[in-house]
């Protein structure tokens, strides 16, 4: 496979913006680490690819944007992505390997395993102050459908979102991810927005674009159809995990003396394992011991307020 990018175009008048990516490596990986059944791949894909578009939208260096679905007695549980600002994701599942049903066309029906009773969250970090989070109610559980409903209705932006993943029919291995969303902006007038409702409507699915060989460049040339496109950026993008034993030992530290010490007790090590890239930690008792150490040591040299 290629390397994974996304792409960001706008129309010289202003009046559409349009972020596409191939996220096929990156879903790769994440069925991979996660071992996750078709339907969970597909659905984890899915908010991958939508949380590295948006990720990339955020103009703050370290800001950050999680993807979250919650669904009452769903087949997959839990949804989770998370990017920071150059559209770099990771994920989970919550459970990954949930029963997978298809509808009668043979695709996968993701919308049945998610749910639809239920809520998106969208928690914008910008590393300054408090974060912002969005709510909605999930439309279908499809999830594209439901990040459409987000901007709609949280930020009042009109947005076309496609996602899709393709799968091998035998090995369930992922072949193909991508998507799009497109949104229009103050100075799209009914000509605009009458010209890209047509376009959408002869828009084949992402994946079978891709397929055919088409580049996310020419995925977003055939949405703007008719439009003078200009590129604004291009940048590779990747799963990745930032967690650290660093992370993981101020973690421990936020415990008190006594949990710290339990948490040892039944192994005689304490392990910590990481949700996005499931990397173990194991922290023997006498580096529990020098962390309690380092925490009381830490508190006293840190002056009052």
């Amino acid at each position: 496979m290629s390397q994974d990018k996304i792409i960001r175009c706008i129309t010289s008048d202003g009046a559409v913006v349009i972020s596409a990516a191939e996220t096929s490596n990156i879903v790769f990986k994440a069925s991979k680490i996660h071992r996750t059944s078709p339907v969970a791949t597909a659905a984890l894909g899915r908010l991958l690819t939508a949380a590295s578009i948006m990720g990339a939208q955020l103009k703050q260096k370290d800001a950050s944007i999680t993807l979250r679905i919650n669904t009452e007695n769903s087949d997959t549980g839990a949804v989770i992505a998370v990017s920071d600002s150059k559209g770099n994701v990771r994920g989970y599942v919550q459970n990954p390997n949930c029963p997978t049903e298809y509808y009668e066309n043979g695709k996968l029906n993701v919308g049945k395993a998610v749910g639809s009773s239920g809520v998106l969250n969208v928690m914008r970090d910008y590393g300054t102050g408090e974060p912002y989070i969005g709510m909605v109610p999930l439309v279908s559980g499809e999830i594209a459908e439901d990040i459409t409903n987000y901007f709609a209705s949280s930020e009042q932006i009109p947005t076309v979102c496609a996602l899709g993943v393709l799968l091998d029919k035998e090995s369930h291995e992922v072949l193909l991810s991508g998507g799009f969303l497109l949104q229009l902006l103050p100075g799209a007038d009914d000509s605009t927005i009458t010209k890209i409702e047509e376009n959408i409507g002869k828009l084949e699915p992402v994946t079978t674009m891709l397929a055919k060989g088409m580049s996310i460049k020419e995925i977003c040339d055939a949405a703007l159809d008719g439009f003078e496109v200009e590129v604004l950026d291009e940048m590779p993008i990747d799963y990745i995990c930032g967690c650290s034993r660093e992370k993981v030992e101020r973690a421990f530290c936020m415990m008190s003396d006594e949990d710290i010490r339990a948490s040892a007790e039944e192994k005689g090590h304490a392990e910590a394992s990481c949700h996005f890239c499931n990397k173990i930690y194991r922290f023997s008792k006498a580096e529990l011991e020098k962390l309690i150490e380092e925490k009381h040591k830490n508190a006293k040299e840190k002056p009052e307020d």
